[in-house]
């Protein structure tokens, strides 16, 4: 991954992992943080990848292969789709904008080559044209209108449809307010180019920038899931909520479509997207992959241990404090206090219910058509 322009700019520490090649933070991440929810910051993303699909057939072809409806959609109008494999896996996601010639997908960096391939695979006769663009432009993003402060787009702005249930999806969470209704995320493709210049205003004090740990904290707080943390070869989209935003139960047959269907339809997801609140007196944040445990009484006073998860995703909220999303058993008791095993710690984590551990089948929701795209 080569670094990105922006970690030149002043007080700018490098990320590791899932987003090697961008900043963690630029030297105070909560204040990053408060800057980047109230609409002052932007964050450098040019560690994703951007795939170009063009010609008259991109929106149908696209339609029949994605979770999304995605057939009619206006230029200038975002969708999130989900590429999923013959069981219901999901295999790549897409935060998708069409411009009225070309949609632009943008997904993790280590996907966009493998997107791009499979894509390519499927053209067979009809019109269209796919190409890896990511080391030409690269991804900036912000809330509400941080990204005034950033270069022009190539394309129009992606807004992220994470905010509300869209048409056609299905959430289980049972909040009344779902902490998404103000996720307002928009994410610009802009020339590689552009990002040296950014970082010269940044330098000098006209914009400003947020990190990655400022970013992945607000993330989690929305509960809002990421291919690069929350996804495995196992993850089907129910066990994340992803049917809210990035499945429409409506549209005809795609790869996967009859997992979707049995387990909305018919039973439970296998797994379950948590949100942990962990106890901070040890200033200890979980790392992605860390054990989630479960102590189970055996009534000779020493408790059993049983793994029952495992953190995805972990940072410290400016308001929650240390906070992580977690997948864990469907079974786990919505109660039950957990243990997170963290850096050779047990850290105490209180859980709170995003899939819930008793999501029945739903009943009602529109049944999912068999054959043929809807019109």
């Amino acid at each position: 991954m080569t670094a990105s322009p922006l970690l030149s700019v002043p007080g700018a520490v490098p990320a590791e992992g899932r987003d090697a090649g961008i900043a963690a933070h630029y030297g105070n991440p909560l204040v990053e943080q408060r800057e980047l929810e109230a609409g002052r910051a932007i964050v450098d993303l040019s560690n994703r990848g951007v795939v170009a699909v063009s010609g008259p057939d991109r929106l149908g072809w696209l339609h029949s292969m994605a979770s999304q409806a995605l057939q009619h959609l206006a230029p200038g109008e975002s969708a999130e789709a989900l590429f999923l494999d013959a069981n219901g896996h999901v295999e790549h996601a897409v935060h998708l904008v069409d411009d009225g010639e070309t949609a632009w997908l943008v997904v993790e960096g280590s996907e966009a080559a493998a997107l791009a391939g499979f894509l390519d695979r499927m053209r067979f006769m009809l019109r269209v044209e796919v190409a890896d663009r990511s080391a030409e432009f690269a991804v900036i993003g912000g809330f509400g209108d941080a990204l005034a402060q950033a270069p022009a787009g190539a394309a129009p702005d992606w807004a992220d449809p994470w905010a509300a249930l869209q048409r056609g999806g299905h959430q289980y969470a049972r909040e009344a307010e779902h902490p998404a209704s103000a996720w307002r995320w928009r994410e610009r493709i802009v020339p590689a180019a552009a990002l040296d210049g950014l970082a010269a205003e940044a330098a000098a004090g006209r914009v400003r920038l947020a990190g990655t740990l400022a970013l992945e904290a607000l993330r989690i707080a929305a509960w809002r899931p990421r291919l690069a943390a929350e996804v495995d070869e196992k993850t089907v989209p129910h066990e994340l909520d992803w049917l809210r935003s990035a499945v429409d139960l409506g549209k005809g047959c795609y790869k996967g479509q009859e997992t979707v269907a049995k387990v909305l339809n018919l039973g439970r997801p296998p797994r379950r997207l948590v949100m942990l609140h962990l106890d901070g007196s040890d200033t200890i944040l979980p790392e992605p992959g860390d054990a989630v445990v479960a102590l189970k009484d055996q009534g000779d006073g020493e408790p059993e241990r049983r793994t029952v998860g495992r953190v995805t995703s972990a940072g410290m909220h400016h308001e929650l404090g240390p906070i992580a999303l977690a997948v864990v058993k469907r079974a786990v008791p919505a109660g039950l206090e957990l243990i997170v095993e963290a850096h050779g710690v047990d850290v105490a984590a209180a859980q709170q219910e995003i899939v819930p551990a008793d999501a029945a089948s739903a009943v009602d929701v529109p049944r999912i058509p068999r054959l043929g795209p809807r019109a």
